[in-house]
């Protein structure tokens, strides 16, 4: 008879890398078979409108993070920087134009050309990255401008003059991402076929949000740094489809039962941590066991905030109302992705309680100063306003030329050490 927690712990991590590969396999096939793909970016993919085309979506970045996981990113790279590109510009824009350059080829399978790219103006290297596309492909790029919040603390909601002009703005871009997207494929827009996209994509946000909220329980049930980017995988890549949807549903399900049967992602938890920015995946389970050799766990992260595309407000669709509604979502979501980045430290300082952080990762690199810029500054005043601890540990989420991992071993040791001598103090003050 199957134990009834072996067949259930773990199950995502399973099921999710095994989804993974899927969509892989779906996209090499598109490759395979000389049939365009849109290319979208995690901060405001517009998946939904582009699955109800039956188009292929591809993530660069994703594709950009497997090369390093997989410990070939470095090629990539040096090829893309023979073609001309510069060291010091992103590592994911590299080893992409690396992909392209090698006609698709890639870890995980090959990658079909783009009949079209969809960017927000989240990041700003997707502006120059998506024209990168536009030059070698001559296809039509779609920009959609994401209003985002005017400053910390300051956003406004449904029913806010401010925020229904908004609201209105995006869905008119909507709107003409549908014209476009019927001259490039061919068909008319269906609004059913998008009403049953977007209700899949409602299963994943709810599912998103709950899974973060449940690692608020001692211990935590999943790692936000390893674990995490399994479930981002699929949160992204399936998004709008009803595989993922089940998928969600079925990992909160794991997650309570190891919330009711106390099972922590770890044997033992000492320390629990927030990691602010992107992780070092040139050498990934290295860098995770930095931490977890103290006993320590990420138990969430900005990078599921923004790299989810704010999925973690769990926003879902009205679908009586698709596209008003989607572009509500959108607003809302793409906003709160940017303030992840842009005021990390508001968004750090209202997940301390909540989770009982013991400590705060800061990860800044050479790579992207979009997420690295002002990590130093928001740290400083994270640490005024509250007195947590606190680390800044400099590499790169890509080019292992400047990653030393003896450099970084040093400064987490002394991190834990004292997060050790402050418990202590602590406990003597009693």
């Amino acid at each position: 008879m199957t134990n009834p927690t072996q067949a259930i712990v773990g199950r995502g991590n399973r099921e999710g890398a095994a989804l993974f590969r899927d969509w892989f396999s779906g996209l090499n096939e598109a490759a395979e078979e000389g049939r365009g793909a849109a290319y979208v970016f995690v901060m405001g993919s517009f998946n939904e409108i582009l699955k109800s085309f039956d188009l292929p979506v591809v993530f660069p970045e994703i594709n950009s993070l497997q090369t390093a996981v997989r410990r070939v990113a470095h090629e990539y790279l040096e090829e893309a920087e023979d073609h001309g590109y510069s060291p010091d510009i992103c590592g994911y824009v590299k080893a992409d134009i690396g992909t392209q350059l090698r006609g698709g080829a890639h870890p995980m399978g090959r990658i079909p050309k783009p009949s079209i790219a969809v960017v927000t103006n989240a990041c700003n290297t997707y502006l120059k990255w998506a024209e990168a596309w536009e030059r070698m492909y001559e296809m039509p790029m779609v920009t959609i401008d994401i209003p985002g919040t005017r400053y910390a603390g300051g956003e406004t909601w449904s029913g806010d003059r401010h925020f229904e002009n908004d609201r209105k703005y995006v869905e008119t871009q909507i709107r003409e991402l549908i014209k476009t997207c019927e001259e490039v494929t061919g068909k008319r827009f269906d609004i059913d076929k998008l009403r049953e996209v977007m209700g899949h994509a409602n299963g994943i946000s709810r599912g998103w949000k709950s899974l973060l909220d449940l690692n608020k329980h001692r211990p935590s049930v999943f790692s936000a740094l390893t674990d995490g980017t399994i479930y981002l995988g699929v949160a992204n890549g399936l998004r709008g489809d009803e595989r993922g949807a089940k998928y969600f549903a079925d990992l909160v399900e794991e997650m309570e039962f190891k919330v009711a049967n106390k099972i922590g992602t770890t044997t033992e938890e000492e320390w629990r941590l927030i990691f602010v920015g992107v992780p070092c995946y040139p050498i990934f389970r290295r860098f995770n066991e930095l931490f977890t050799e103290w006993k320590g766990t990420f138990v969430h992260s900005t990078y599921l905030w923004f790299a989810s595309g704010g999925s973690n407000v769990g926003f879902e669709y009205e679908l009586a109302d698709p596209i008003a509604s989607l572009a509500e979502g959108s607003l809302i979501s793409v906003r709160d992705s940017m303030d992840s980045m842009f005021h990390h430290d508001r968004v750090v300082e209202s997940m301390l309680d909540g989770f009982h952080v013991d400590g705060v990762v800061y990860h800044p690199i050479k790579s992207c100063r979009t997420v690295s810029t002002g990590l130093a500054d928001g740290r400083r005043a994270l640490g005024e306003r509250t007195g947590v601890q606190s680390l800044f540990i400099e590499s790169d989420m890509m080019d292992r030329r400047v990653v030393s991992e003896a450099q970084m071993k040093n400064r987490a040791d002394a991190f834990f050490e004292g997060l050790a001598v402050r418990r202590n103090q602590e406990l003597v003050s009693q």
